[in-house]
């Protein structure tokens, strides 16, 4: 088992990356978005994307938020928006739900989610090697020119869930794709829980739910870039990374919280600020 880790500077050195990513007031000054019949608010609209909501045919303002009545239409609100100036364009679609685990409701492009302030659902893996040595974990270091968070170290496998496809078939895919990982290899993946989290980031909101799995990886399996979204990856003792996301931000945001789950359930950080930190990523 990984060394358990001293604390002086108390358990605040991991549980800021927990607030950083859950920083967002809900409502706050946004406004609940709603889609058909449903009563549950589906995303939350600040003021400016709300008004051009507005504008589109089919949507209706009450006091508490807006409606777009037609689920069908969301693709198309989408395109409004991005006419209008709200985000980008990314030509992949996901599902809509009120509740994480409720019906799909609707699809809508993955780069309105976060003007939308709807909720994605994504996986991250924990890629481990059991090494005489002890356990270490593979790391990815993402490519150069990615719009998001380049050069940000990252999970061996992560991205978001599609629509029409569960966590396991996007972790399949997602690491033939990232890391070359073959199939069977893949579906060894453990799921070991769900993280969840709202945050304003400079896109807007994400309002984000990880799907988390510990895949063990062969000493002698080595992932390669396959898509390019990855410049290389590199194998590190446990150790050293929980080190480093204690010690900055060299991890992009959302990876900070599944390792932080991932050490403790490895027993490495000390009873006490180990009861608060999971208090923390649950209240997240």
């Amino acid at each position: 088992m990984p060394a358990v880790f001293g604390y002086a500077g108390g358990m605040d050195t991991l549980a800021r990356h927990i607030r950083a990513c859950n920083n967002a007031i809900l409502p706050g000054e946004r406004m609940a978005f709603r889609l058909g019949d449903e009563a549950a608010p589906v995303g939350w609209l600040r003021p400016v994307a709300a008004a051009a909501a507005r504008a589109f045919p089919g949507v209706t303002e009450a006091p508490d938020g807006v409606t777009l009545h037609d689920p069908d239409s969301l693709q198309d609100l989408a395109r409004s928006l991005v006419a209008a100036g709200h985000g980008r364009w990314r030509s992949e679609a996901f599902d809509v739900r009120a509740r994480p685990d409720g019906p799909v409701l609707g699809q809508v492009d993955r780069g309105l989610l976060p003007v939308l302030g709807i909720q994605a659902q994504g996986v991250h893996v924990n890629g481990l090697v059991r090494r005489p040595d002890g356990l270490h974990l593979w790391v990815a270091v993402r490519a150069a020119d990615k719009l998001l968070d380049p050069n940000k170290l990252d999970h061996i496998v992560a991205g978001g869930i599609p629509a029409g496809l569960t966590p396991m078939q996007t972790l399949v895919k997602e690491a033939a794709e990232e890391a070359a990982i073959p199939p069977d290899l893949a579906e060894r993946a453990a799921p070991v829980g769900r993280i969840g989290y709202a945050m304003e980031r400079r896109e807007g909101l994400r309002r984000d739910l990880l799907h988390c799995y510990d895949l063990e990886l062969p000493h002698d399996f080595v992932p390669h870039p396959a898509d390019g979204e990855v410049s290389r990856f590199e194998l590190w003792p446990i150790t050293h990374a929980l080190e480093m996301v204690r010690q900055g931000d060299a991890f992009k945001f959302n990876v900070n919280l599944v390792l932080i789950d991932l050490f403790l359930r490895l027993g490495m950080i000390p009873a006490e600020p180990a009861s608060g930190l999971r208090s923390a990523l649950a209240a997240g």
